[in-house]
């Protein structure tokens, strides 16, 4: 099966190529580097190296805490971190620099792969969270590389999508040394679709572990000067298309309610940065984050436009809306507005992130909403009543501290392989 895959791999990477190209028009970072993508990385002189594969943005934040303990426990290694997307890349490399070797993941061809296997001579592979990949997973095997899915998740819905090519997937779980998983029922979909049960370790989700700037309180204070002090904040972050526009209607009928409200909205993908803004302008006072500028009081929105000042933007608000939740996205990361002791709201749509929305959830920190009225209303029940938020934020807060801890239980299955 994994013969008829490669055949169908080559047969598509003409095809594949050119969608770079075309993701290139509106991503300029599409057309570059795409030596690294057939494997052509630098040449390391040093074997027994660490190879981290996150395939995106939200894979490389959390990975962070990871990376970070990885480079304290290991300094005599390289760590290579692999990525998939520019917004990934561009994360790693304005977060560690040259603390760590970044590239883009070679495609899943043996050609590829064995020449990247070459020049990292890596003694272990650390895949973050759901990263399965026929040909990655048979070279590595061949060489006798210990793989760890880090982080490991499995959604009721994906569980399903792999279980119809069972033989393929079967195949590559036999060639993993452990699949570090984060809940207990993750655990069992990997065994449903043929994990040896021995291989399974529920560690918990290193998300937790996510790590703050000391000075992040006193970078938001100062935000919030030059944004209004006393004005009512609230943001609705990693929206999508379809979403953008209903977090406006919300807004609209808000600011009937709060009239000096401001709204940060911030879009998932940059490359909606500018449609967004010029969305946003047809009906409001519109300033850019990239910016930097104070705000009038004319200003109703502030669009962040910037790449890794979430938890700043985070920070300087008072509810988060966290996206990708009003439209059948499965969501985004609560964890990042809970550990700056934001309430949050959600859209139904949170199939990504199903355990911890329920944790946040039941501790009523984090509350769903259906439509922009029932946004806009929610939105205006937590603005107004400033006890009842700072009471939900300080509890989502300790939550976020009480189940940290993931990251050194990964430590751990690492130091024994």
């Amino acid at each position: 099966m994994r013969f008829v895959y490669t055949l169908l791999f080559y047969l598509l990477l003409p095809g594949i190529i050119l969608r770079l190209w075309g993701k290139s028009i509106k991503i300029p970072a599409y057309r570059k580097r795409i030596a690294e993508r057939f494997g052509f990385v630098p040449i390391l002189s040093q074997p027994d190296n660490l190879w981290l594969h996150a395939v995106s943005l939200g894979e490389s934040i959390a990975a962070t805490p990871l990376i970070k303990a990885l480079l304290a426990r290991y300094p005599q290694r390289k760590l290579i971190i692999t990525n998939m997307t520019p917004t990934g890349s561009s994360y790693i490399a304005k977060t560690f620099g040259d603390q760590v070797i970044n590239t883009y993941v070679p495609y899943d061809i043996p050609l590829a792969l064995d020449r990247f296997l070459n020049r990292i001579k890596p003694s272990l592979v650390i895949m973050m969270e759901t990263e399965l990949w026929p040909n990655t997973f048979a070279r590595c095997a061949k060489r006798n590389l210990p793989i760890i899915i880090a982080n490991a998740r499995l959604s009721e819905r994906s569980a399903k999508g792999y279980a119809k090519i069972a033989p393929l997937v079967r195949t590559m779980l036999q060639q993993v040394a452990i699949v570090a998983a984060q809940t207990k029922a993750d655990a069992e979909r990997f065994i449903a679709l043929g994990l040896d049960d021995s291989k399974a370790k529920v560690l918990g989700n290193i998300k937790f572990d996510l790590q703050l700037p000391e000075d992040l309180a006193d970078q938001a204070k100062d935000l919030r000067a030059d944004w209004g002090a006393r004005r009512p904040i609230w943001i609705a972050a990693s929206t999508h298309d379809g979403e953008h526009e209903l977090v406006l209607q919300a807004f609209t009928e808000l600011r009937r309610m709060i009239p000096d409200c401001l709204l940060i909205l911030v879009p998932r993908h940059p490359e909606r940065f500018k449609f967004v803004a010029d969305l946003c302008s047809k009906e409001y006072s519109v300033s850019l984050r990239s910016q930097h500028t104070r705000l009038s009081a004319d200003t109703a929105i502030v669009i962040g436009d910037t790449m890794g000042e979430l938890k700043l933007l985070y920070a300087a608000a008072d509810i988060a809306f966290v996206g990708g939740s009003l439209v059948p996205v499965g969501g985004h990361n609560l964890l990042e507005p809970a550990a700056v002791g934001l309430p949050s709201l959600t859209g139904p749509y949170m199939h990504n992130f199903v355990e911890i929305n329920a944790l946040l959830q039941q501790a009523g920190v984090v509350k769903t909403v259906h439509n922009a009225s029932e946004l806009a209303n929610a939105v205006c029940l937590l603005l107004k009543n400033e006890t009842e938020r700072t009471h939900l934020g300080a509890t989502a807060k300790q939550l976020v501290a009480q189940n940290r801890g993931a990251v050194l239980k990964h430590l751990e299955i690492i130091d024994k392989l």
